[in-house]
């Protein structure tokens, strides 16, 4: 959260008091009540810490059903605890100063500053015990600098997703193991909910009210928020979405791991990427678009010029020269259009920064057009799309709004199509993500699949023979097709040594990548005789 968040959160605070109950200085204000206990007929399957010792989250399932729930085990104030709190809280917003330089973690700023206070006025406030005043400092922080209620889940990195639907509506998770269930936590009342939406809205710099119910907007840590305001157009109440961001993306060995792709498949895009092919990723809703999409960019090549087009941040890539670019909704009050932009306008626009590698986070509408402008004119260009399959996106791409000419259509060279299916693991039947097929584009209605997975073994089988992109390749840097499948069998051996190695992250990946392009065959040399590769990290940039 930026210093000016920070402030703003502050000020906020400070006008909305009242509703606070900070006023009520002589009233013992009943206390929320605890998390639910193990509902009757679960058992514990797993736990683990979300911030010791405060939270933790409790995972327990009904042996008869298999329907799972997700407990948020949390420690609460009794009420002689939320008495103090609500005092201390009065004294914080009075006392505590705005940072007057930039502030890049505000709750450790808001920590020191808050136990400094606290220690000044703890003889004043009336014995407690440490453990209280631990407490009533961890709330102090959720409730004011964190995410209020749903602190705790934002803290949770198996967490995807958390949607709430509404007032007395269980808060619904999707978890990274057991996918989507029900947790403990609900709203009880318009005005608790209403009132946390509006702070989760005004982190993300924006406003929302009943004349503007709708928000789609990029929280502190770009996290993504849509909110629909109080009953103006959803008739249980305030309701939210939050996508969470990843700090330490998947990477192109996690999905390998995952068996999303096969490692032969990696190799074949990594070779494809060098040479400026361009990939389009289909799926459904939460079919792993974006990821599969983040993690072949993290093959381009070092030193390449990438733009990246997003309606909300949710790319991650460890290159240096790259240009993230986000639309904006407009300023204007109701039909005006004032101040908008447009991802048609930052495609259009992005043309002017030079890439070599135009990334759209997904194309639906007049952006499509200009993408493949660019792609005509020799850039390359990578993009997802929600369709079930190659025959329906092109349906979707030569119609309305998109409107692209047939003829336009091979300048996509790969389509891959992504979907979340069921696996038999053992005796137990569970969602995966996999890619279905790829296939490559030699004209309008010329599709030819180069690797199809096969559901009984599980495994992506390549069918080499017809592939046009390889032919090309090998026109126009000398090479034949069997140096080509060679250098792929190459590659392949490289993410196998990665995998063999546990070098998982992103940014390991990229610096392993980056010396290959630098060095191939002294890279190549020192995996197969079992030297080993030096890794250098690859810096962060923010």
């Amino acid at each position: 959260m930026p210093t000016i968040q920070l402030k703003n959160t502050l000020a906020r605070i400070k006008r909305i008091r009242i509703k606070l109950n900070l006023k009520k200085k002589k009233e013992l204000v009943i206390p929320p009540p605890p998390p639910k206990p193990i509902p009757r007929g679960f058992k514990v399957v797993e736990k683990y810490p979300l911030y010791e010792p405060f939270a933790h989250a409790v995972i327990v399932r009904n042996p008869k059903t298999g329907v799972s729930k997700y407990i948020l085990d949390e420690l609460q104030l009794d009420s002689l605890e939320r008495n103090v709190y609500n005092r201390v809280l009065e004294i914080l917003l009075s006392e505590i100063e705005s940072p007057k330089e930039e502030v890049h973690d505000p709750r450790k700023f808001f920590a020191e500053e808050s136990k400094k206070i606290v220690d000044k006025y703890r003889i004043s406030l009336g014995w407690l015990p440490d453990v209280s005043w631990y407490k009533i400092l961890y709330h102090a922080e959720r409730d004011l600098v964190g995410f209020g209620k749903i602190d705790s889940l934002m803290r949770d990195p198996n967490i995807e997703d958390i949607s709430c639907d509404g007032v007395n509506k269980p808060v619904y998770i999707w978890h990274r193991k057991y996918e989507s269930i029900e947790s403990n936590l609900k709203f009880d009342s318009d005005e608790e909910l209403d009132n946390m939406v509006v702070k989760l809205v005004h982190m993300a710099g924006k406003h929302v009210s009943s004349a503007y119910p709708i928000v789609d907007a990029s929280l502190p840590g770009k996290h993504r928020l849509a909110v629909c305001y109080r009953r103006e157009v959803t008739p249980f109440g305030t309701a939210f979405t939050i996508r969470k961001f990843r700090e330490d993306p998947y990477s192109i060995i996690d999905l390998i791991n995952l068996g999303t792709l096969s490692e032969e498949m990696a190799a074949y895009f990594w070779l494809c990427l060098e040479n400026r092919a361009s990939i389009m990723v289909l799926g459904g809703t939460a079919a792993g678009k974006t990821t599969a999409l983040n993690a072949l960019a993290c093959l381009i090549k070092p030193g390449s010029k990438i733009v990246t087009i997003e309606e909300t941040a949710e790319l991650n890539l460890p290159h240096e020269n790259w240009v993230s670019l986000i639309s904006r909704q407009s300023y204007g009050l109701g039909g005006n259009n004032v101040g908008e932009v447009t991802l048609f306008d930052l495609v259009k626009t992005s043309m002017r920064h030079r890439p070599d590698i135009l990334i759209v986070g997904e194309v639906r509408g007049q952006e499509a057009y200009v993408l493949f402008q660019a792609l005509a004119t020799g850039h390359g260009g990578m993009c997802t799309m929600h369709a079930e399959d190659l025959n329906s996106a092109v349906k979707r791409l030569t119609q309305k709004p998109m409107d692209i000419s047939p003829a336009y259509i091979p300048l996509m060279n790969l389509v891959l199509s992504i979907q979340r299916i069921p696996l038999l693991k053992g005796t137990e039947r569970k969602m995966g993500r996999r890619i279905l097929n790829v296939n490559e584009i030699a004209d309008y209605e010329d599709y030819r699949c180069v690797f199809k997975w096969n559901p009984v073994k599980d495994r992506h089988l390549p069918t080499f023979g017809k592939s046009v992109i390889l032919s090309s390749i090998a026109e126009r840097t000398g090479n034949s097709k069997k140096e080509l499948l060679e250098e792929i069998g190459r590659r392949k051996q490289v993410l196998h040594w990665m995998r063999q190695q546990n070098l998982r992250s992103y940014r390991d990946v990229a610096a392993v990548i980056a010396e290959y392009y630098s060095q191939p065959e002294q890279i190549y040399e020192k995996i197969v005789t079992g030297e080993g590769v030096k890794i250098i990290a690859i810096p962060r940039y923010s």
